[in-house]
């Protein structure tokens, strides 16, 4: 393959470290919910049904394709497999973003570039080349109140100065469902799966509301779980990884809170010993500038910062630029 068109990590394009903190030793897969449908291609094939409204049988000609290592966002897991000439990408989303079309976009180019190497296609040749059609789907069960069913666009992203929508040749949908107990029942009573997953995270949540700590409330919803033959057979013989999953889950959004609070507590102290010299106004955007440099230093991205100070990506990669 033509070297412009290799793919390059994005730790190699962005010429990074080694993360660290809350992005280290990350690994697509440690999630409960990409533990248990890639562990069961029969339920990946059921949920798989379930969706499009087919009856296929025999999970053997399901092809897991998940990249390995592509993105590092905290609390993202995404699964890959192609089925029938379709590529589908699953991803489970436990917080709300408005840019996964575009993440899609970056996982679906990576997985184009896999394909057309595989099969030694020549991108630059007469022939037209045959591709599965993408299915991006987002499984979402965080606290926020959504609709049983939503679609993200990625001209969404396309605006002008003014926000104004812009006129694009590209196009990428992406289904948003929650899978929060009590919705989607369609799609729940026809994959038994994600309705055990749904259980099982409703009742930690219940732990949780009724004052347990983590540990416990993972420990009280496996025992419930398994006397009620929900998950029984991942909970059974793999409980402490499962509970090794959700601990580390949970680990990241503490991790992650208590570094924006620091970061932040920090900025501000700058900001306001710089105002003293060279004016609050002044003082207070190179505090800011501070926030920023000190979070890139530690690793996170420009996407990862714009979310967590809604600041414009532009305005975070200038300032790590300079």
């Amino acid at each position: 393959m033509h070297s412009k068109m290799r793919f390059r990590s994005r730790r190699e394009r962005l010429f990074r470290l080694p993360l660290r903190h809350f992005f280290g030793n990350r690994k697509v897969k440690d999630r409960l919910f990409c533990y248990i449908f890639e562990k069961d291609k029969k339920a990946l094939l059921e949920l798989y049904n379930a969706l499009n409204g087919t009856d296929y049988q025999d999970e053997r000609a399901l092809q897991v394709v998940t990249l390995e290592n592509v993105v590092y966002m905290s609390m993202n897991n995404d699964l890959a497999f192609l089925l029938t000439d379709t590529l589908n990408l699953y991803e489970h989303q436990s917080t709300f973003c408005p840019n996964l079309p575009l993440r899609f976009l970056l996982y679906l180019a990576a997985e184009y570039e896999a394909i057309t190497e595989k099969i030694g296609a020549n991108i630059y040749g007469s022939t037209q080349i045959t591709l599965p059609a993408p299915q991006c789907i987002v499984f979402y069960n965080g606290n926020r109140e959504l609709e049983d069913e939503s679609c993200l666009y990625l001209t969404d992203a396309f605006k002008d100065e003014s926000g104004r929508k812009q006129e694009s040749c590209l196009e990428l949908k992406v289904r948003l469902l929650n899978i929060n107990h009590g919705h989607n029942e369609q799609l729940m009573t026809g994959c038994r799966r994600l309705e055990e997953y749904a259980c099982f995270v409703a009742e930690m949540r219940e732990n949780q509301k009724a004052g347990f700590p983590m540990d416990e409330a993972v420990d009280n919803a496996v025992r419930y779980c398994i006397e009620h033959g929900i998950l029984a057979d991942i909970l059974l013989p793999f409980r402490a990884e499962v509970k090794k999953m959700l601990l580390t889950e949970y680990d990241e959004k503490k991790t992650m809170r208590m570094f924006r609070e620091e970061a932040w507590a920090a900025g501000r102290k700058e900001g306001i010993q710089i105002g003293k010299r060279d004016g609050m106004e002044k003082g207070l955007e190179k505090g800011q500038n501070q926030i920023i440099k000190r979070m890139a230093k530690n690793g996170a991205s420009a996407e990862e910062i714009a979310r967590l100070t809604d600041l414009p990506v532009e305005e975070i990669r200038k300032v790590c630029q300079e």
